[in-house]
């Protein structure tokens, strides 16, 4: 696999906020605690400070969670490693998307297990484990229940409610999974041996990835919630999370950067039974939308104290939970969600967690042998990949026309002579310039038509480089989106079974360029 690299800031895929996050913006450093570089995680790590009370939890947890699948010896020592103090997690999170769905989810673990592989390297006194955190308390089952292959969408539709985690993959799914009997025999003995889409998840990404030592982390564990009832409260009853996140993102407002996310006054649902539904305050009572459900004050503390786990907290939240029951260094996301963290440091510095070193994800583009072939025929350098095709074929056009197709001196001698005589003609009867005005702006639009007639016949004799550059741009930004974010790792995983084994020896988690991987 060949590795080429382009700049974030030449892709046109990424925010002026993003890009200012990982230049290192000096109005911005207020704002995150660690620079996103790898001498960070010398102060990232005499920061954490975690509990071998949290820590004996947490490896017990992670112990019941992988009750019945089968563990290698990789994650089976990095499980045990958590318990110890100089053991430290990074850490990526993603929603339970059906075969992985598109790239990225493939992209952000590779970038989390190198990441833990460079610490180990840089810093031998500690332990790195990467860990995947489920995001199985998300209710947004529209988001997860398809995928995409060589443009066809393969999809999942379910009457289920409540938490994804939690859906069972019932006679629905496995009508679903006929459809896709060309999938890896891995992928359908995950999910015909599973009970839960959580359950399915966690057997493929450990398929995947357990040689590597990734530790794969389901958050909605009464255990676990319990060391977030004291934020629970708080939120409900002071609404602390919400004051604090309102002022930080008023600050990013103030010097210009859009607001990701938007905190509530609360900010947890309310997940039991299928529900998974926000909680909303009126007067003294609280209320469980789209439900009958509604509690008062005492009656609230008094399940947040006996069942921390019905409170699911939003995206507002999820990440100081995540920091909370993990001896967690940094986090790896995509461009949205690392900058969305930036209005959350304020919640950190409340309740005095350490804020973790934020990196992006790496970014990727898989490049068949035919597209390369194409892209060599076209000249196009690795940069050129990205440029915008209408401005592209405009320019190309042009350059290779024999003719001037914009008629340029044409224009230019047929504007003299109308103003020459409309000045002259006016001196005769005034109203005669507006009319020579009027024949001008008639005979530049003839002159425009005729352009664009010599446009697109030479857009007809330059049909072949066109179609050429089209198809190299359907194959990298498949419906307008950049492939990564489309198209799911079987196209390519099909094909060549080491795809995850390239990726790993080509993905640089503190590189933050575009990688163009030659298949």
């Amino acid at each position: 696999m060949k590795k080429h690299c382009v700049s974030l800031n030449k892709t046109g895929q990424f925010s002026e906020f993003f890009l200012d996050y990982i230049e290192g913006k000096e109005s911005l450093k207020p704002f995150y605690a660690h620079q996103p570089t790898l001498e960070s995680f010398k102060n990232a790590i005499k920061a954490k400070s975690f509990s071998q009370a949290k820590r004996d939890v947490l490896v017990e947890t992670l112990k019941s969670q992988y009750k019945g699948i089968e563990v290698g010896d990789p994650v089976t020592a990095n499980i045990e490693s958590l318990g110890k103090q100089n053991t430290f997690s990074v850490t990526t999170g993603h929603q339970l998307n059906l075969f992985t769905g598109p790239l990225y989810f493939i992209y952000k673990i590779v970038s989390t297990i190198n990441l833990a592989k460079k610490l180990a390297e840089t810093y031998p006194d500690s332990n790195f484990v990467p860990v995947y955190w489920m995001a199985s308390e998300d209710h947004d089952f529209d988001e997860i229940n398809y995928f995409k292959l060589d443009g066809k969408k393969y999809q999942w539709n379910s009457e289920q409610t409540g938490a994804v985690g939690d859906f069972k993959l019932d006679s629905s799914f496995k009508e679903f999974l006929k459809s896709v009997s060309f999938a890896p025999d891995f992928f359908k003995e995950a999910y015909g041996s599973s009970q839960t889409l959580a359950e399915a998840v966690r057997k493929y990404v450990n398929h995947l990835f357990g040689d590597q030592g990734l530790v794969i982390l389901d958050g909605q564990q009464p255990s676990l919630k319990e060391m977030f009832q004291e934020v629970i409260a708080q939120d409900f009853f002071g609404h602390q999370p919400f004051q604090e996140a309102q002022k930080t993102t008023e600050r990013l407002e103030d010097l210009g950067y859009k607001s990701q996310i938007f905190p509530r006054e609360i900010n947890f649902f309310y997940l039991k039974d299928g529900i998974r539904e926000r909680i909303e305050q009126h007067g003294e009572e609280f209320f469980v939308l789209n439900t009958d459900l509604k509690f008062t004050k005492s009656e609230l503390k008094k399940q947040i104290a006996s069942n921390p786990e019905f409170f699911s907290p939003n995206v507002v939240l999820r990440p100081l939970y995540q920091e909370m029951i993990l001896p967690n260094l940094a986090y790896l996301g995509g461009p949205a969600e690392v900058i969305y963290w930036l209005q959350l440091k304020g919640i950190f510095d409340h309740f005095q967690v350490p804020f973790p070193v934020l990196l992006p994800r790496n970014f990727a583009l898989l490049v068949s042998q035919p597209i390369r072939k194409k892209i060599n025929q076209l000249g196009w350098a690795n940069e050129d990949i990205f440029k915008s095709f209408t401005n592209w074929k405009k320019e190309f056009v042009l350059q290779e026309s024999s003719l001037d197709i914009e008629l340029t001196r044409q224009k230019e001698v047929i504007s003299a002579i109308f103003d020459k005589k409309g000045e002259e003609a006016g001196e005769l009867e005034e109203s005669l310039k507006s009319a020579f005005e009027a024949g001008k702006v008639r005979s530049l639009k003839i002159i425009d038509q005729m352009s664009r007639k010599l446009r697109k016949a030479e857009e007809r004799r330059l049909e072949i480089q066109i179609n050429r550059a089209l198809a190299v741009k359907e194959f990298i930004n498949p419906g307008g989106s950049p492939q990564e974010r489309v198209v799911n790792m079987m196209q390519f995983h099909l094909e060549d079974e080491k795809l995850i084994e390239k990726c790993l020896s080509c993905f640089d988690p503190l590189d933050f360029r575009m990688m163009v991987l030659d298949l």
